[in-house]
């Protein structure tokens, strides 16, 4: 069994109606979207790239999409973020300054062509739709933060924001659908 750094009695199961991995102490019977305490998050981290992620399954389940977009994010927290915690790092202690400088990176390589926000976003978005390579779904107006929503409903399919600021933290955006 692949070593998925997390504490003993912990695992990782999916979610049918989410359509997403989670973590479940089948001791305790707790389940939880975020990693547990004591999880080694570079194991953790190297595990759901490999086990959990590019799932191409449909999220729409078939149901009218009229009024709706699709989109994807990477998403990178800082100090100042609503939540400072992810599925990589317990405790986000980077200033936003760092967290916009780390994006710019991540966009320099998505613009040179060198990885799609996709293939970024599984390993360092800290939003759990990394498992999704940062896929969010289907959504409408009203769904998202305002910021969010404003800057993914310009966006043409195919296309990427530049950097987004939210509560949540600095995000990438690419609309899907």
């Amino acid at each position: 069994m692949a070593d998925t750094g997390l504490p003993p009695d912990w695992e990782v199961r999916h979610s049918n109606s989410k359509n997403l991995p989670y973590y479940f102490n089948h001791k305790t019977h707790e389940s939880r979207w975020e990693p547990p305490e004591g999880a080694d998050t570079e194991k953790l981290k190297i595990y759901m790239a490999q086990h959990h992620s590019g799932s191409n399954a449909r999220l729409d389940g078939g149901a009218s999409q009229e009024g709706k977009i699709r989109a994807a994010h990477l998403l990178v927290k800082h100090n100042g973020s609503r939540r400072p915690s992810s599925w990589k790092e317990q405790n986000i202690t980077r200033s936003k300054d760092e967290a916009v400088e780390m994006l710019r990176g991540y966009e320099q390589q998505i613009k040179s062509g060198q990885k799609s926000l996709g293939d970024l976003a599984t390993s360092e978005s800290d939003c759990s739709s990394a498992r999704k390579r940062g896929d969010l779904g289907f959504f409408g107006k009203g769904q998202m933060q305002k910021e969010f929503e404003d800057a993914a409903f310009e966006l043409k399919p195919g296309e990427i924001s530049g950097i987004v600021e939210t509560a949540s933290g600095v995000h990438l955006i690419e609309r899907i659908q």
